[in-house]
């Protein structure tokens, strides 16, 4: 399937709602986001990265470098309290607005 381009504001609570079910280095977080999205989204590294910084700054995930199961050094990030909240209100309001987008895509009796 060919890459989706992402709207404006979903790569921030994809992030999060990955990191909601377990910790993950950044090629498992991009790797976990192409599967669960049937490799709609392949998030570029450039942009993870970029991204989880951010997300640092703001208090919603932290990290600390571990070694994988490859036995190699990475980088981990964790989902806080904070990125927990800040996912459900982006939640939310990705639910309410993709029912809306659902809705004035219907038909409506030839208008």
């Amino acid at each position: 399937m060919a890459d989706t381009p992402l709207l404006p504001g979903t790569l921030d609570v994809m992030l999060l709602q990955v990191l909601a079910d377990a910790p993950l280095h950044g090629w498992g977080i991009s790797e976990a986001i192409r599967e669960r999205s049937r490799d709609a989204f392949r998030i570029n590294q450039g942009s993870l990265y970029v991204a989880l910084e951010r997300m640092l700054r703001r208090g919603w995930v932290t990290s600390a470098w571990r070694i994988t199961d490859s036995n190699r050094r990475a980088r981990y990030y964790t989902i806080t309290t904070s990125g927990r909240r800040r996912l459900e209100k982006e939640r939310r309001r990705w639910e309410r607005t993709a029912a809306a987008v659902s809705f004035v895509l219907k038909p409506h009796g030839g208008r």
